[in-house]
């Protein structure tokens, strides 16, 4: 193990970390442009050919865009990972909580993706591929430097792993 790393711990409770508001925001106006749309379109569409009284269907997007909005907040906040000394540690889920293990030596892929709508609110994911596909696994709305410090560091933990193999 490394000294010096503050996110490695040896404990029994390892030391979780939060995905940052970034991927919440991101998420929420999505939300918010998508359903925002849709709303428009429900109300606007029936009410101008087939009467006023049609356009209380746009009360359906609209309730789904504020029970959503606090459904992102809680889906975000369930997401989690810690590295411990031997495997990276992903937890996530509202409903069912999912909790994923994934030992360095197992690891053969870790990329760094962002597509345009991450790179604009300045965010990356973290991708593990893993000899059995059952667990790969995603890390969502990293900060990019933390995105790569994370992507280097479980290649290397990785290849010394492997290699001990």
């Amino acid at each position: 193990m490394e000294t010096g790393s503050p996110h490695i711990t040896t404990e029994e409770e390892p030391e979780w970390i939060a995905l940052p508001p970034g991927l919440l925001k991101m998420r929420r106006l999505l939300l918010v442009v998508w359903l925002g749309l849709l709303t428009l379109a429900t109300g606007l569409v029936p009410g101008l050919l087939a009467g006023p009284g049609w356009a209380a269907f746009a009360v359906l997007p609209l309730a789904l865009m504020i029970w959503g909005w606090g459904m992102l907040e809680r889906n975000w906040r369930s997401w989690r990972y810690a590295e411990r000394a031997d495997d990276l540690l992903i937890s996530r889920g509202v409903l069912w909580r999912e909790q994923t293990v994934v030992p360095y030596g197992r690891m053969q892929l870790v990329e760094v993706t962002s597509g345009p709508v991450e790179r604009h609110f300045g965010l990356a994911s973290v991708q593990l591929h893993t000899a059995a596909a059952a667990t790969d696994a995603t890390i969502p709305g990293l900060d990019p430097a933390e995105a790569e410090r994370l992507r280097d560091r479980l290649t290397e933990l990785g290849e010394a792993r492997s290699a001990g193999l």
